[in-house]
């Protein structure tokens, strides 16, 4: 392009007045720089609006606290907003054009709860369920801590090499998945058996994808068994106050009917890979680095948990005091636990416990939770569906919260909550976005150059999820 052509003379910048020397620039300007003109004026315009918004809402939030007597009807409002709000923004992930993720819109929630007068800051507090946080508090140092022994490589590479072929390999994938997410969090799991198993599978030369499908599924699937399982049967655990003995009982057969389908559906799903009478080749051995003194203590104190945990002993107690035992260590330096557990999960809690308090003080009158109770929730063909529903909507951990005041009015809550942690866990396998655990599998394969889209998930995780879900209530 000919810049000179287009370029104004020095002498009509000169003899023009400011405003029409830029609106002749514009016009005779490059369209590179006639869209960049476009887009700063875009950006401005939409500040102000964004401000005008902002300045609005702020206004009417103000009149609406001040003009409704004794702030009733302004509270509500304001409650139903932050609430909606603050389950879009969890919904989505983050907030469009801002660095907000999950954790900040929960604690920004619970901020504007408080500083708008929904609930007072000592009602806030008591709104917390520190046994839920205590407790994946304290799971999550065991994990780290098994986690950094080299435990979990050893109990995989164990199961996973001899297995000698496609199928057999599948089922022990799914099988240690499943196992570890029922006793520690799921999430955990898939975080450490996505790379093993990985790059297990490169050496054998085999296609990566179900098997690394079979580490998420297992994990939601597995994770249903026990109250430690994953963050929402923790919370489930912590309102209930089902014992950990009785929740395995009750939920352990769908988790391994659960399983089985697994390994089914991948298997027919990808029968290539699996319905043949191939063998797979030995591997040579490879020693497996592992630290024996901090796995033999980290295993013996898990051990020890799960037993006070069957004994009946509060869970939230025995997970904290397991956790910090393990921290007694000369080995492994403190700060190195700390960097494995999830800090903006546990925030994200907190910030939540405050928001839902919110919307329940104001908006949720005995009068409307009784009216919503006409839905038949004591069903479970009905709560399963809305349950399962409401968790792909916004994710399990803010479903089961927001399912709270409604299952505690039911006749029989116990049987309730049982069906909230089995529908709200299995429902995580219906799309890759369905659970925490699907993304973290997707998102260090995808590092590791392995791709894993939304329907190559979508036509095993639908078809699984409908069978176990269905399956579940018809057994509860």
């Amino acid at each position: 392009m000919d810049m000179n052509s287009s370029a104004p003379s020095a002498k009509s910048e000169g003899a023009e007045p400011h405003a029409l020397a830029l609106a002749t620039s514009a016009k005779n300007a490059p369209v590179g720089l006639r869209a960049a003109l476009s887009g700063v004026a875009l950006v401005v315009l939409g500040s102000l609006l964004a401000a005008a918004l902002f300045f609005v809402a702020g206004k009417a939030i103000t009149f609406a606290l001040q003009s409704a007597p004794n702030g009733g009807n302004g509270k509500t409002a304001v409650a139903t907003l932050v609430f909606i709000a603050t389950y879009v923004i969890i919904a989505i992930g983050k907030l469009p054009g801002y660095q907000l993720d999950r954790a900040g819109a929960a604690l920004l929630g619970a901020s504007f709860m408080v500083g708008l007068g929904v609930v007072s800051l000592d009602e806030a507090y008591h709104a917390i369920d520190f046994d839920a946080i205590t407790l994946l508090l304290g799971m999550m140092i065991v994990v780290a801590n098994l986690r950094l022994s080299g435990f979990f490589r050893l109990v995989s590479n164990y199961a996973v090499t001899r297995a000698h072929h496609p199928l057999l390999l599948l089922f022990a994938i799914i099988l240690v998945s499943g196992l570890l997410s029922a006793f520690l969090v799921n999430d955990a799991i898939c975080l450490v058996m996505t790379p093993i198993v990985l790059q297990l599978v490169r050496r054998l030369k085999r296609d990566p994808v179900p098997y690394l499908l079979a580490v998420a599924m297992a994990s939601n699937v597995g994770s249903t068994a026990t109250i430690t399982g994953n963050p929402q049967n923790m919370i489930i655990g912590a309102f209930s106050r089902i014992p950990y003995g009785a929740f395995a009982a009750a939920l352990w057969p769908v988790a391994l009917v659960g399983l089985l389908a697994t390994t089914a559906l991948i298997a027919l799903a990808y029968r290539r890979e699996f319905l043949v009478a191939a063998r797979l080749p030995i591997l040579a051995q490879r020693p497996t680095r592992y630290h024996r003194a901090l796995a033999m203590k980290a295993v013996l104190v898990t051990v020890g948990m799960m037993i006070l945990f069957f004994a009946g002993e509060p869970v939230a107690k025995v997970a904290i005091v397991g956790g910090a035992l393990l921290l007694l260590t000369r080995k492994v330096k403190a700060d190195k636990v700390y960097r494995e557990i999830d800090w903006p999960l546990l925030l994200m809690f907190v910030g939540l416990f405050i928001v839902v308090t919110g919307l329940e003080t104001t908006l949720l009158t005995p009068e409307l939770v009784g009216k919503l109770g006409r839905l038949d929730l004591a069903s479970a063909p009905v709560l399963t569906a809305i349950t399962a529903g409401l968790s792909n909507l916004v994710s399990n951990v803010p479903a089961v919260l927001v399912m709270r005041p409604f299952v505690d009015g039911l006749a029989d809550p116990k049987r309730a909550w049982l069906i909230v942690a089995m529908a709200s866990t299995l429902a995580g396998n219906l799309t890759l976005v369905g659970s925490v655990a699907n993304l973290i599998v997707a998102q260090r394969a995808r590092a590791q150059g392995v791709d894993i889209d939304f329907w190559t998930y979508f036509k095993v995780g639908a078809p699984l999820t409908l069978l176990t879900i269905v399956f579940g209530a018809w057994w509860l």
